[in-house]
């Protein structure tokens, strides 16, 4: 395997680039085009992939290219950028597992803002971009399971931001495979909280769509009892 290349740079505009594309972040875009082209740590194909994401977002319609990345990374599961949501979903292992990212980082001297969680993925990178090139490279291969199954449903998606997680496979020293990506349930759903009756509804249902019997309960009027 070839020595790890410093990638510092580079790290830094694929965290930026996957963070929310609001005017403050946009106003960057002519730097983090400058670092890539001047660092050239990833190859020529993932470069230019990554400058027609960068086009995408400069030349596009800014309430869109806001409104098109709440839909791709806040609505599903399969394109969640907090990568234990991938590992452990909502299960008690994801509690321990966040604690112990985050004191990786405070031993690094890294400290997360006031409810920044440290899966989030431009987090994950932005720390990364800390570590010397072999570290790095390490840690990002450590996660490159889970970055591939992103890549996947990005490029299910036909998304631009595809681009920047194979460009961290590429830095990890992992090539993209292709992976199965499950039809999900969109989080906002999956969250949903239960309706009161849910006995009622459709999900709650044994046959949901058909006709349901309905069972008619008496009351005595005399004694109170049902019958």
């Amino acid at each position: 395997m070839p020595k790890p290349v410093s990638a510092s740079g580079s790290l830094r505009v694929l965290a930026a680039l996957l963070s929310y594309p609001d005017a403050s972040m946009r106003r960057h875009l002519a730097e983090m085009r400058a670092i890539l082209r001047s660092e050239a740590a990833v190859s020529a194909t993932r470069h230019a992939e990554l400058e027609a994401l960068i086009d995408a977002l400069d030349g596009g319609d800014p309430l869109q290219v806001e409104a098109d990345y709440v839909e791709l990374f806040d609505r599903g599961r399969g394109t969640s950028l907090h990568l234990f949501e991938h590992v452990h979903g909502d299960s008690r292992e994801r509690g321990p597992a966040m604690i112990d990212l985050a004191q990786t980082y405070e031993k690094a001297g890294l400290l997360l803002a006031p409810g920044e969680l440290p899966d989030y993925l431009p987090v994950v990178i932005e720390f990364t971009s800390t570590q010397p090139p072999r570290e790095a490279r390490a840690f990002l291969d450590e996660m490159a399971h889970i970055l591939n199954a992103l890549f996947n449903a990005l490029q299910q998606r036909r998304s631009g931001y595809a681009s920047v997680v194979g460009a961290l496979l590429d830095l990890a020293g992992s090539k993209a495979q292709a992976v199965k990506v499950a039809a999900e349930q969109a989080l906002d759903e999956s969250w949903e909280e239960p309706p009161v009756f849910a006995g009622c509804s459709a999900q709650g249902q044994s046959s949901p769509g058909q006709p349901q019997a309905i069972h008619l309960v008496r009351k005595n009027p005399q004694t109170g009892a049902v019958a």
